[in-house]
């Protein structure tokens, strides 16, 4: 495995994670500045700014990848999840039944919302910003990384919003929750732009990755 293969590694596990924490914590709400916000806009961002800069260096190929490796993950995790909902609790059990179904048991429509909400949001994210990057070349590289999370995280916000509470919310508590839930997150992407600029000095620097010329090109 060489270098460019290691950092790809590297680059996925810090996205699964990222993605894994948000769907976990995601089904918290609180409250700031007299709005609803999900705890799941600190973790998320995170993913953005991790397939944009693996859009930089590996291309179209290599963001869809990281894309379907976190999609396997969330997988994994909600069918361990519910197969452990299904065994029988023993009276041992240092976590009792009712806690754990209280901490799990609504993470059946949390995971279907967030996977599809991800899955839409990466894929569109990812086809923005190569039109951009074609656009713009290696320049401006904030304008493709915030446009394409500008525009994505509508999608993203309205599906996991729409899929979560529907039926157990009102349309307008909805409507509130995903357009705050929009701000928090544009807001943490616009924060954490430096950071992008950060992983792309390092990278060709310390690990002297070339970038993609060509968007289409396989990692």
């Amino acid at each position: 495995m060489d270098r460019k293969q290691r950092v790809f590694v590297f680059l996925t596990a810090l996205f699964v994670a990222a993605l894994l924490t948000g769907d976990f914590v995601g089904g918290k709400f609180f409250v700031f500045l007299g709005h609803n916000f999900s705890a799941g806009i600190i973790p998320f961002p995170l993913t953005f700014v991790l397939t944009d800069v693996v859009n930089e260096f590996y291309g179209t190929h290599g963001a869809r990848r990281l894309t379907y490796a976190g999609l396997g993950a969330a997988i994994f995790v909600w069918g361990v999840i519910n197969i452990a909902l299904a065994l029988p609790t023993s009276p041992d059990s240092p976590i009792p039944d009712a806690v754990f179904r209280g901490a799990f048991g609504t993470s059946s429509r949390l995971y279907v919302a967030s996977l599809t909400a991800y899955v839409i949001g990466q894929l569109l994210d990812i086809s923005i910003f190569q039109v951009l990057r074609r656009m713009t070349g290696h320049r401006l590289l904030w304008l493709r990384a915030t446009g394409s999370t500008v525009l994505s995280q509508v999608i993203d916000s309205l599906a996991v919003s729409f899929v979560f509470l529907v039926g157990t919310r009102p349309l307008g508590f909805i409507v509130g929750n995903a357009g705050n839930n929009y701000v928090g997150k544009l807001c943490m992407a616009v924060l954490l732009t430096p950071l992008i600029y950060f992983g792309h000095w390092f990278f060709r620097r310390v690990f002297a990755l070339p970038e993609k010329d060509t968007p289409a090109t396989n990692a």
